[in-house]
C-alpha cells in the first residue's frame, strides 16, 4: 500500500464518520430501537419480509424495496448512526431500479413468444369458492388457480362464473348465463 492508498481510506474514513454524525438520530429513537448495531438486524427483517411477499405477487416492485432495504442494511453497518441517510439511500436505490428496470420489462413483455397468463384468464370459465356480495370481494377458481373476485352481482357458492376483466391481483367476473 503506498501513500495514496492511506490517504484515500483516510479520506473515506472521515467522509463516513462525518455522514454518520450529521444525521444521528434522537435520543428517542435510540430508546425504541435500542443498540444502533441492530439497526441492520432491523433492515434485514424488512428486506427479507419485501421479498416473501413480493415472490407472492411476482410484481418486482417489492423486489426493488427489498433490495432498497438491503442497501440501507449495509450502510447501517458502516454508519449505524445515520438513520435519515440509511432512508434516503434505501430509497434512492429502490426508485433507481424501479426507473431502469420499466424500460428492460416493456422490452421483455413485447419480445416474440412471451405469453402473459394472466390475460388468457379473460372470457375462462369459473367457479366461486366463497360467495361474492355485491361490493365485496369472494374467491373463484379458474382452472387451477384461486383468485379474488369481485362482481356487480351477488354470486353464491359453486355458482359458474366467466372472466370479464383481470386486474393486479382482482378478477372481475359475471354469472355464466349472463353473456352477451
Amino acid at each position: 500500500m503506498n501513500i495514496n492508498d492511506i490517504h484515500a481510506c483516510n479520506i473515506f474514513t472521515e467522509i463516513t464518520q462525518r455522514i454518520a454524525g450529521s444525521f444521528r438520530y434522537s435520543s428517542i429513537i435510540r430508546k425504541v430501537v435500542g443498540s444502533p448495531m441492530v439497526v441492520w438486524v432491523l433492515w434485514l427483517i424488512a428486506a427479507g419480509v419485501l421479498f416473501v411477499v413480493e415472490m407472492m405477487t411476482l410484481t418486482f416492485y417489492l423486489l426493488w424495496l427489498s433490495i432498497g432495504a438491503l442497501a440501507a442494511g449495509l450502510v447501517s453497518l458502516i454508519a449505524p448512526d445515520a438513520i435519515l441517510f440509511q432512508v434516503v439511500l434505501g430509497s434512492l436505490v429502490a426508485l433507481g431500479l424501479t426507473i431502469f428496470s420499466k424500460p428492460l420489462v416493456s422490452k421483455f413483455r413485447s419480445s416474440r413468444g412471451f405469453k402473459d397468463t394472466g390475460t388468457e384468464i379473460v372470457g375462462r370459465q369459473g367457479v366461486v369458492v366463497e360467495p361474492i356480495e355485491q361490493g365485496q370481494y369472494g374467491q373463484v377458481k379458474v382452472g387451477g388457480d384461486t383468485w379474488s373476485a369481485s362482481s356487480v352481482q351477488s354470486l353464491g357458492k359453486d355458482e359458474v362464473v366467466r372472466v370479464v376483466k383481470r386486474g393486479t391481483t382482482i378478477i372481475e367476473v359475471e354469472r355464466w348465463g349472463d353473456m352477451n
